[in-house]
């Protein structure tokens, strides 16, 4: 048996049956000059109280500036701030938010942040398919930072997840989960005890196909 618990603002509380869902949890803001920097692990502030990591930025094709996170962090019509300059306000919105595969497409505004392909220890130049065991993969966490560890693989055979073994915790939901610099999941929740348990995401090809499936906002991503 396992359960899922996720954080709002500084209390935790039990939420029906899963893993442990990796919501919010600690961290600075330092403000500077002119719109955020964001990128594949920068800390993100959802509605004012729920603190997750973006996974990506990119443009759709569209041609939107979009950013990829973690389903549970938010839902369509949440409002998203940057974690390093809370105060800046508002940089985007939720557009969906999908709760089987646990993944959500935030659509930022033009002009509110400069997007990168590198934070911290981790840069993201294109997607890939999940990785296998004993695949080492890393990951950037808007909590816990870079951590690595080996890829378990699909172990349930659900076709949708890997589970790894790396260090994750409350806040570092939607973290990017790289081979290299190849994007291959996103962080979305811990199995038994933090930075022990198993960590479980959800593949990047799952992600995408689905967005490309449902069209609009999302559809034709790639990361910058």
């Amino acid at each position: 048996m396992f359960s899922k618990l996720a954080k709002v603002a500084s209390a935790a509380f039990a939420v029906a049956l899963g893993a442990v869902l990796l919501g919010t949890g600690a961290g600075a803001s330092q403000a500077q000059p002119g719109p955020p920097v964001l990128g594949g692990g920068s800390g993100i502030v959802i509605d004012d109280m729920f603190e997750c990591t973006l996974t990506t930025v990119g443009h759709d094709g569209g041609g939107r500036l979009v950013g990829l996170t973690a389903g549970h962090c938010g839902d369509a019509g949440s409002r998203v701030a940057a974690e390093v300059d809370r105060g800046y306000g508002e940089i985007g919105r939720f557009v969906y938010s999908n709760a089987e595969l646990d993944y959500a497409v935030i659509e930022f505004t033009p002009g509110r942040i400069v997007p990168v392909n590198r934070i911290g220890n981790v840069t993201i130049t294109g997607l890939g398919g999940p990785a296998q065991f004993p695949t080492i993969v890393c990951k950037e966490g808007r909590t816990t930072g870079n951590t690595c560890g080996v890829s378990w693989g699909d172990v349930f055979q659900t076709q949708m997840e890997t589970w790894s073994q790396m260090c994750v915790v409350e806040g570092d939901s939607g973290a990017p989960v790289v081979v290299g610099s190849t994007l291959v999941g996103m962080v979305n929740a811990y199995l038994a005890v933090a930075c022990f348990g198993p960590e479980v995401g959800t593949n990047m090809d799952s992600i995408i196909n689905d967005i490309n499936a449902r069209g609009g906002t999302g559809a034709g991503y790639r990361p910058i």
